[in-house]
């Protein structure tokens, strides 16, 4: 049977929001006298017993997290999504203890480790081996405990070098290195891990990432892990949270989560139209739309599904030798891959074509694509370059953790002998 150890019910958390509204251009002269006005104001105020307030200052309520419920089982391993701003860092706090929420309760069963952002529970002022004692004290343990995980937190970090310095001169890089291996190795119940993880190298990431999966795996302890980097989390999470502006709008299977947040994430110009202009043309590339694997028009795929091509040609003046070519092009507009396909004579003024790209072929990058309506070495009816550019995600591969470095345009599937 499941225990839950983070129950989340109906979670909020508010803040306030104030707002001075100033003209477009004020002189110094106006500067003072709305200081001494505001300061007057103020001081009369306070004789009179009255809190009067500024005149050009309004407040406004903004709610971070708003009526969020959830429940997190021991040993599970979940991923919270969601665009900047969407409430991820708030409820990690929340779930940290580290501020209150304004409606809702948690209940959490266990010892919690957080780490939020760099240095978080660190003392800039003591050295290395000090703070490993001060962050587990933090925590909970003795000093005994402390002392017989020492070794391999040290180890883990990689700092024995500087283990005596002050973390104030550490590199960010240390810090989160020293940071990740305290909060993993001390033995909390609940690991809480934010983007913080991003500043170290890849491999340090592969490693924290083992780390995490074998504390889940093995030691039955729970893992919440926030990344902008789809396919770690699709590696490391079973499940995940989608958060937008500040509500709950998915919770499940990782995978399923993970469609859902590109689908929102996709831009609302995605698709190509020709203008006036091009419409004049005996044959054009008259629009273009890619779709995904559920037949919404979209502009973020993963890696492992197919990219639906739907494009119309506009025929005014039909030739029977035309071909139409789709090339893939990178954001430099270099050519990666072309096909050439003839045309028929559609119904009325267009014909349509429907072309299905195959599943784990391009690599995770941004691309375009370049459609040409010709007769092969006569006349070009109509050439349309860098049109409907997509980003093509990693959904989960090892090579996930290398997300942004260009490591090419094309999988391939090799095996080692």
């Amino acid at each position: 049977m499941s225990i839950a150890v983070i129950k989340a019910e109906h979670l909020g958390k508010k803040f306030i929001i104030g707002h001075q509204q100033t003209e477009k251009y004020t002189a110094l002269r106006d500067v003072i006298t709305n200081n001494v006005k505001s300061a007057w104001a103020k001081t009369t105020g306070l004789v009179k017993g009255t809190n009067r307030r500024d005149e050009n200052y309004t407040e406004e309520e903004f709610w971070a997290i708003n009526d969020v419920s959830f429940q997190i089982n021991q040993g599970d391993r979940v991923g919270i999504l969601g665009r900047n701003g969407a409430g991820k860092s708030t409820l990690l706090k929340l779930l940290s203890r580290i501020t209150e929420p304004t409606t809702g309760r948690i209940n959490i069963r266990g010892r919690i480790a957080s780490l939020l952002e760099v240095g978080t529970g660190f003392h800039p002022e003591l050295t290395g081996r000090e703070n490993i004692f001060l962050n587990g004290a933090i925590l909970g343990m003795s000093r005994a405990e402390i002392r017989n995980k020492f070794d391999e937190i040290v180890a883990f970090s990689e700092v024995e070098k500087f283990l005596d310095t002050p973390v104030k001169r550490y590199s960010s890089g240390m810090y989160v290195r020293l940071a990740f291996a305290i909060a993993a190795h001390l033995e909390p119940d609940i690991l809480i891990v934010d983007e913080v993880l991003a500043v170290g190298d890849a491999q340090f990431q592969k490693k924290c990432i083992g780390k995490m999966e074998d504390v889940s795996k093995n030691e039955g302890r729970t893992v919440l892990f926030v990344s902008h980097n789809m396919g770690v989390v699709a590696q490391l999470c079973k499940t995940a949270l989608l958060l937008r502006k500040g509500q709950l709008v998915y919770d499940g299977d990782v995978s399923n989560v993970i469609e859902e947040y590109i689908r929102q994430n996709n831009s609302s110009e995605v698709s190509y139209v020709a203008d006036e202009e091009s419409s004049q043309k005996d044959i054009y590339i008259k629009s273009v739309e890619l779709k995904n694997r559920t037949g919404e028009i979209c502009d973020n795929f993963l890696v492992d599904e197919n990219i639906i091509i739907r494009l119309k040609v506009g025929i005014n003046k039909f030739d029977p030798n035309v071909k139409l070519s789709i090339t893939l092009q990178n954001m430099l507009g270099d050519y990666l891959s072309t096909f050439v396909e003839s045309l028929e004579e559609g119904v009325g003024d267009e014909t349509e074509l429907v072309i299905k790209l195959p599943a784990n072929v391009i690599a995770p990058n941004t691309y375009a694509f370049r459609f040409a309506a010709f007769i092969p070495n006569g006349h070009v009816f109509d050439l349309v370059e860098m049109a409907c550019p997509m980003r093509v995600v990693d959904s989960g591969s090892k090579m996930a953790l290398y997300d942004g470095a260009n490591y090419g345009s094309f999988i391939m599937n090799y095996e080692i002998l």
